[in-house]
Parts: C-alpha cells; structure tokens; sequence
C-alpha cells in the first residue's frame, strides 16, 4: 500500500481550486442565474447594431424567425426562439459570436467583431395592473 502526504503546496493548490468553485458557485446562485428557460414577463426584444448603427430590432417570441446580417465584411445568420436569439450560422473565421450563446435577460449581448456587430437583449417591465406570481429564472 502506498502512502502519500499531502505537501504545503498541494494543500494550497487544493484549496485555491476549491474557492474558485465555491465563488463560481455563490455568484451563480447570488445573481439566480438557472438553464430553465421561461417566458419572459415584459416585452423583450434584441437590437441588432452594425457599426454602431440600428440594422434592425426585433421581438424576442417563442416562434422560431431567422435573421441574415450581411455586410462587405461577413454574414451572419440569427435565430430568434424561445424567447431569445442566437448566432446559429456566421463566416468569420474565429466564431467568437457562438460562445454567447442563447440571450434572453436585458442587458445580455453578442458580439461579433470581424462584422462590427452588437446585438443587445431589452426590455420593458410588465405592463400596470398586471401581478407577477413568481418568477423563475
């Protein structure tokens, strides 16, 4: 049977990769960030900007809308679904612009930098009147 001590320097190693684990974690529960996708409580939509300019704003539903973004610098191709929208199909030759993923959350973005591309989730609260049961994120 071997034995084997943990030295100083794997303890310290050890409990460094732990902390970054727990404030992953704690960040992540704090902010009530979750995969669960559910529909939004107000009116959501996504500005799309090319070199700082409005290319086009839409409205982020449940039907599934695509969305071409072409320029003398690339093309890019957007899904808007379930709530939310997405790089799904692009010819710059890094695709950053995958690595963000699905947005759906105000203040979400996606950039794209070979075609100087931001797109930009906002949104407005739920109308007055209207009561809020829950909301799960």
């Amino acid at each position: 049977m071997i034995h084997r001590t943990f030295k100083q320097g794997d303890l310290v190693l050890i409990a460094v990769v732990l902390s970054i684990a727990l404030l992953i974690i704690g960040a992540r529960w704090i902010t009530g960030s979750s995969e669960a996708t559910v529909k939004p409580t107000g009116h959501y939509y996504a500005t799309i900007k090319v070199d700082n300019e409005i290319y086009k704003t839409v409205e982020l539903t449940s039907e599934t809308q695509y969305v071409e973004v072409r320029t003398s610098r690339g093309y890019d191709q957007l899904k808007i679904h379930d709530y939310g929208i997405e790089v799904v199909e692009s010819d710059c030759p890094q695709k950053i612009c995958f690595t963000f993923g699905h947005i759906t959350k105000p203040g979400d973005v996606i950039i794209c930098l070979p075609l100087r591309m931001i797109i930009e989730v906002e949104g407005h609260a739920p109308e007055s009147g209207t009561e809020i049961d829950a909301e799960v994120y």
